[in-house]
């Protein structure tokens, strides 16, 4: 029997979450006996499109088996289509869509979509500002791009949960560790910066974590960055040798251990490609504070 192809379209090489869904991507393919292509957009959403419409116009015989992406951008409603057509699979991560149901009705091959409980993820990182935060204290919070469902849903969590006292200032970055270090640059030449009360630096991934963390270490004033160097910082994502290990380190006070989606869709892709019917539409993974909230508090 050949082996199955897979293509995994993933967001950045430029990011330590984003490596790891590659590396458990290989190990599962091994696992599995599948033949996998891994590609990354560059935080490029017109990027991405083209290189998966590329992959699905190239001749029938190169097609993969099916398309794992995790979309920069949009949700690829007509790469999807294009896709289906083609009689590709289309597996979607970390993203609401509402046009799968469509496609499975319509085509064979294994529509489906595997997701991080994101506003889960929010929802604790509410839980660990408000251990980490004393009254009245303002929260310096890195967020994701705009018009990622991930970074809105993180958002969302943490807005419900966090304490009412509790000020927020947003910052933006594209979730890597360049960006996270841009962006706390540029708040530190800010006036303002030095009037607002921050007591948590709180970051949506580890690696905008450590990046805020080190552009504060590069700070001139010496006052400002010793005090901001005192202040808890928290990320998520939270692989072992990242986030957590991070936490150890004491470079970061906590993470949300969110773990890569890659597995789980290659496993439900294999299972699905092989016996033919479809996998449930939507999957939830569930995330997890680390270290527990219980152990977090004000310093």
């Amino acid at each position: 029997m050949n082996k199955l192809r897979i293509v995994v379209a993933l967001i950045t090489e430029d990011n330590d979450f984003q490596q790891e869904q590659a590396s458990v991507a290989m190990t599962t393919a091994r696992k599995y006996g599948m033949d996998v292509n891994i590609i990354y957009a560059e935080n490029d959403g017109v990027n991405q499109s083209l290189q998966l419409v590329q992959v699905i116009q190239a001749a029938k015989d190169s097609h993969p088996d099916a398309i794992v992406v995790e979309p920069v951008g949009t949700g690829m409603t007509q790469v999807a289509q294009a896709a289906a057509s083609a009689g590709i699979g289309w597996v979607v991560l970390n993203r609401h869509v509402d046009y799968l149901g469509a496609l499975r009705r319509k085509n064979s091959a294994p529509m489906f979509s595997v997701s991080t409980n994101n506003r889960g993820v929010g929802q604790i990182q509410g839980e660990q500002f408000n251990a980490l935060t004393p009254q009245n204290g303002a929260l310096l919070y890195l967020e994701g791009p705009s018009l990622s469902d991930t970074a809105q849903d993180r958002r969302l969590g943490m807005l419900e949960t966090k304490r009412e006292d509790i000020t927020v200032k947003t910052l933006r970055g594209d979730w890597t560790e360049a960006s996270g270090y841009q962006a706390m640059k540029s708040w530190l030449r800010l006036p303002t910066s030095k009037e607002l009360n921050v007591r948590v630096v709180g970051c949506q991934n580890d690696s905008m974590a450590i990046g805020a963390r080190k552009a504060i270490e590069d700070h001139d004033n010496m006052q400002e960055r010793e005090k901001l160097l005192r202040l808890p910082f928290t990320g998520c994502d939270g692989l072992p040798s990242k986030g957590q290990s991070f936490v150890h380190q004491g470079m970061i006070k906590a993470t949300v251990v969110t773990p890569p989606l890659t597995a789980r869709a290659l496993e439900m892709l294999a299972g699905a490609l092989l016996s033919g019917k479809q996998p449930p539409e939507d999957t939830l993974v569930e995330p997890e504070s680390y270290p527990a909230v219980s152990k977090l508090r004000v310093s």
